[in-house]
């Protein structure tokens, strides 16, 4: 019977440590770590998103900005936020919520947040940084990920780590957190050839990608530890990940629950990495 990684206590514990931290930072400086949120249209998930980021800056002591956007917003309007926001000095993270609505260039828009400001670590600059292992953000997500493993006890040095989903949001900056972290990784994908095979020699499984249940007992070798990334919505409404927990989890020594494994840690990480570009 797999030990549950409560993503829940440790967000809790690691905003503790980020609370204090900005307390002290706001004693020195004489202002407090400002994250700026940007939303275009009425996407209702991204609505939730957005309302989490800014109850979580309320509670560890932060400033934040919401900037809501109307859906017809001009790529040259949104631009010009961008700007004008890379140049406020009360701002250290800036975070433009995705999905945009079709007509806007997500890619356009990401380049041109400042590199120092890029608290989702989206701009190439960042991504080439953690290529090289000499990083200043890391992907919340990944982030959050590493800090359940180390938080928990897990060695991953060694271990033979396999990450299914090849991102460039999870799957990829998660397979080089690990190999930072010298693990022995395998990416997995739709193309991967034998899947079942390559996950069953697996110390370490994450799955990232956005399949309900997708990964049952006979993709797992017995005592792997098991992240869920997955977030999907059944017929019925409830919240399930890309594993079928009833199936795994006694076959796995530690797992992620979904939800409160891995979906509390995200914006946890955002607020750290925006405490790091307040510091810096």
């Amino acid at each position: 019977m797999a030990k549950l990684i409560d993503g829940k206590a440790i967000s809790a514990q690691i905003r503790a440590e980020i609370k204090e931290e900005t307390a002290q930072f706001i004693k020195e400086r004489g202002y407090a770590p400002g994250l700026a949120v940007v939303i275009v249209g009425d996407n209702p998930a991204s609505q939730v998103y957005v309302r989490n980021k800014k109850r979580g800056c309320e509670e560890v002591g932060f400033y934040s900005e919401v900037h809501e956007c109307p859906k017809d917003m001009t790529q040259a309007e949104l631009n010009a936020l961008v700007d004008r926001l890379n140049a406020d000095e009360r701002i250290h993270g800036i975070l433009v919520q995705l999905p945009l609505p079709k007509h806007l260039n997500e890619t356009e828009v990401l380049l041109r947040i400042s590199p120092e400001k890029d608290v989702d670590a989206f701009h190439p600059y960042n991504v080439g940084k953690i290529m090289i292992g000499d990083y200043h953000f890391l992907p919340c997500t990944p982030a959050g990920v590493m800090a359940l493993l180390e938080r928990s006890g897990i060695e991953i040095s060694g271990k033979n780590c396999v990450v299914i989903g090849r991102s460039n949001i999870v799957g990829k900056p998660m397979a080089m957190l690990l190999l930072h972290a010298n693990g022995t990784v395998t990416v997995c994908h739709s193309r991967t050839k034998n899947l079942s095979e390559v996950t069953r020699q697996a110390d370490i499984l994450v799955v990232a990608i956005g399949r309900a249940d997708f990964v049952g007992a006979d993709m797992v070798k017995e005592g792997a530890v098991v992240i869920d990334v997955g977030m999907n919505r059944r017929e019925d409404g409830k919240l399930t990940g890309d594993v079928n927990f009833s199936e795994v989890e006694p076959i796995a020594s530690y797992i992620t629950p979904v939800p409160g494994g891995v979906g509390p840690m995200t914006i946890t990480m955002l607020l750290r990495n925006t405490l790091t570009a307040a510091q810096s």
